[in-house]
């Protein structure tokens, strides 16, 4: 795990703010020790570390948005992930760029992170289940759509 620490500092700060950051990357880690067992060495060990890790971060981010949803429903006000903010020791621009990635579709989100860390679109598409020319496409479309965000541009996904 020491070894591949910063894809997972990548996706949690890709799909989680504040103090759920802690709660997301238990629930990685608890994903990633579940899964070892079904490791079959077909793939490089990072490749399917992106996989289940981002595998997790997605299953992690519908079960927060339910939970939200029934928080609200009883009247009560869901904890705010803007209010926490980046870490003070954090670079404010890495931060700007965390926030925006965090308006991103979920499997966009997935896209650009996996893209950030350098892995190719044939990559890329065997993380996520995807055809390469597709990965393509969509890579221009979310940079497109990351750079009208840190602009001030933004327009909620669609």
């Amino acid at each position: 795990m020491r070894d591949h620490s910063a894809i997972l500092h990548h996706v949690v700060n890709g799909f989680a703010a504040g103090e759920d950051r802690n709660d997301l990357l238990q629930e990685v880690l608890l994903a990633v020790w579940k899964s070892i067992p079904a490791f079959r060495d077909q793939a490089k060990a990072s490749t399917y570390l992106y996989r289940v890790s981002h595998n997790a971060a997605l299953l992690w981010t519908r079960t927060q948005k339910n939970y939200r949803r029934r928080i609200e429903a009883f009247g009560a006000a869901a904890p705010d992930e803007s209010a926490t903010g980046p870490d003070p020791a954090t670079d404010e621009r890495l931060a700007q760029l965390y926030a925006a990635i965090r308006l991103l579709k979920p499997v966009d989100r997935s896209l650009i992170l996996l893209s950030l860390d350098g892995l190719s679109y044939r990559e890329m598409a065997e993380v996520l289940g995807l055809s390469e020319s597709n990965v393509g496409v969509k890579i221009n479309r979310i940079k497109t759509q990351l750079t009208q965000t840190l602009k001030g541009n933004h327009h909620e996904p669609g």
